[in-house]
């Protein structure tokens, strides 16, 4: 067991350093905006939001059904990419409320409880109304939204608002100004990508691998 949280504190290191260089590579491609036209968020992507079906039936939830994510599915898994959350909803589920599926490559973005956390879907799913998710328009990119997304936490959280707890609303998401990146520098920024995001991919699956291992191997020896 010692050897395999060694190889996890490895796996990790190597997926920070990583993320640190894909930062650095955003910045380096993207601060400087001369020339960029003006926009707003939803010149980006289509942005969308969530619904939870009733929980008073129980059958609306199981296993294996539509994928479907609470905000708590990405602060307490804490990957970049996401391919369902702790619980699925049935079909009937689905049609019962406003819940919308979205596309693989979805960026999804915790719009309260907390603002401002972002995961890849790397499935078709939905989300509960904690969400305000954007589809990149095809000339922006899944990886720009992304990075921008995460390098813009503090600007959505100052758009946040409410009393119990902090919260964007779509169209004040929606309308946030931002200057529109030129598709040139946005498909350069995908090619920088897709070899790195591949090899995150794999490091996330082997981390979560391990997990599983280090708890069956847990539960095995405490049970003795």
């Amino acid at each position: 067991m010692y050897l395999q949280i060694v190889f996890q504190i490895l796996q990790e290191a190597l997926n920070d350093n990583l993320e640190s260089q894909l930062t650095a590579t955003f910045h380096a491609l993207f601060d400087e905006q001369n020339g960029w036209g003006n926009g707003c968020i939803s010149d980006l992507g289509e942005i969308i939001g969530g619904a939870t079906p009733s929980k008073e039936i129980d059958e609306y939830f199981c296993a294996e059904g539509i994928a479907w994510l609470t905000p708590k599915d990405l602060t307490s898994y804490g990957r970049k990419f996401i391919y369902r959350g702790e619980i699925d909803i049935t079909n009937d589920a689905y049609h019962s409320c406003s819940t919308k599926i979205m596309p693989k490559g979805t960026v999804l973005l915790t719009s309260r409880a907390p603002v401002g956390c972002v995961a890849i879907a790397m499935t078709n799913l939905c989300t509960n109304q904690g969400f305000k998710s954007i589809v990149p328009k095809e000339d922006i990119g899944t990886e720009y939204i992304y990075y921008f997304l995460k390098e813009n936490k503090q600007l959505l959280e100052s758009y946040s608002s409410g009393t119990t707890f902090m919260e964007i609303a779509g169209n004040v998401l929606k309308s946030i100004p931002t200057l529109l990146p030129p598709q040139a520098l946005t498909h350069k920024f995908t090619r920088i990508c897709e070899p790195i995001f591949n090899t995150q991919k794999q490091i996330e699956r082997e981390i979560d691998d391990l997990n599983t291992l280090q708890d069956t191997l847990i539960s095995q020896l405490s049970s003795r």
